[in-house]
C-alpha cells in the first residue's frame, strides 16, 4: 500500500522526540504523500526548520500570521490542504491546548481549522503521561474523532521506563497507510500476533531456542493493521532485530 497523492501536514511541538521527524517526513514521502510541516516556537528548539524543509521539499511554517500565505492566513491554508494532520511529536502542553480549543499558535489554530482527520502522537515523561488531566485530555480527543496513535513504551531520555515514547516513524507510516486503506474487513477484530524466537527452559540454567527472526510476524501485524485491526501486537521471548509494532 502506498500513500501516494495524499497530503500529510505535520505538526511538530516541543518535545525530544522531535529529533525523529526528519526520518518521519522521509519515510511519508517514500510512501508517496506529500507532506508539508508546522511547528511550535519550542519545536525549534528541538530541530530546525531547515531541516524539515531539506527533507519536506517546502518552506516550514511555523507563524500565525505568515505573509508567504495566501490572505496571510497560513492556517487556513494548510488545514483545507491536508487530507490528514499528524501531531508527532504531541507533548502534554499541546495535547492540553488541542483539547481546550485553544488557537494561540499556528499548529493548535490548524487542529480548529483543518476538516480533515488528526492523528495524535502522545510523546511525554511516563509519569505526565499517566498523569489524571493527560489522560482525560487524551479522552476528550478521542470523543471527538481525533486519532490516538500510541504511545509506546520504553527507556526514555530522562532515564525513566514507561509509557510515553512517540511510536517509531516506521510504525507512524504503517498507521497512516491503514488510515487511508480502503480494506477495513478486520476493523471490528482485535489481533493478537506473536513473533521471534521461543525460549523453552531444561533448566535454571539452559535453554532450548530458535533463530527466528519474528519478520513474518511484524509482517502480518502490519497487513492486519492496514486492513484495519483495531489492535496488532508483535511480542517476543527472545530477541529480534525488528521494532515491536502495538
Amino acid at each position: 500500500m502506498s500513500l501516494a497523492g495524499k497530503k500529510i501536514v505535520l505538526g511538530v511541538s516541543g518535545g525530544i522526540a522531535a529529533y525523529k521527524t526528519p526520518e518521519l517526513v522521509r519515510r511519508l514521502r517514500d510512501r508517496g504523500a506529500d507532506v508539508r510541516v508546522a511547528m511550535t516556537e519550542a519545536a525549534k528548539a528541538f530541530i530546525t526548520p531547515l531541516s524539515l524543509q531539506a527533507v519536506s521539499g517546502y518552506p516550514v511554517s511555523d507563524s500565525l500570521l505568515d505573509p508567504a500565505a495566501e490572505a496571510a492566513m497560513g492556517h487556513i491554508e494548510l488545514g483545507k490542504w491536508a487530507d490528514l494532520v499528524i501531531l508527532a511529536p504531541a507533548t502534554a502542553d499541546l495535547i492540553a491546548r488541542v483539547a481546550a480549543g485553544m488557537a494561540n499558535d499556528l499548529v493548535s489554530t490548524i487542529c480548529l481549522a483543518t476538516p480533515a482527520p488528526v492523528a495524535v502522537l502522545p510523546a511525554m515523561n511516563q509519569q505526565m503521561y499517566r498523569a489524571a488531566a493527560t489522560q482525560h485530555n487524551l479522552e476528550v480527543l478521542a470523543s471527538r474523532g481525533l486519532l490516538i496513535w500510541g504511545p509506546d513504551s520504553g527507556s526514555q531520555a530522562c532515564g525513566d521506563i514507561g509509557p510515553g515514547r512517540m511510536l517509531d516513524p516506521l510504525t507512524i507510516v504503517d498507521m497512516a497507510v491503514a488510515h487511508f486503506s480502503p480494506v477495513n474487513d478486520l476493523k471490528h477484530l482485535n489481533i493478537m500476533i506473536t513473533a521471534g524466537p521461543t525460549r523453552e527452559p531444561l533448566d535454571p540454567v539452559r535453554y532450548i531456542s530458535n533463530h527466528s527472526s519474528g519478520k513474518m510476524g511484524f509482517a502480518i501485524a502490519a497487513a492486519a493493521a492496514r486492513r484495519g485491526a483495531k489492535r496488532h501486537a508483535g511480542i517476543r521471548s527472545g530477541f529480534t532485530t525488528d521494532a515491536t509494532v502495538c
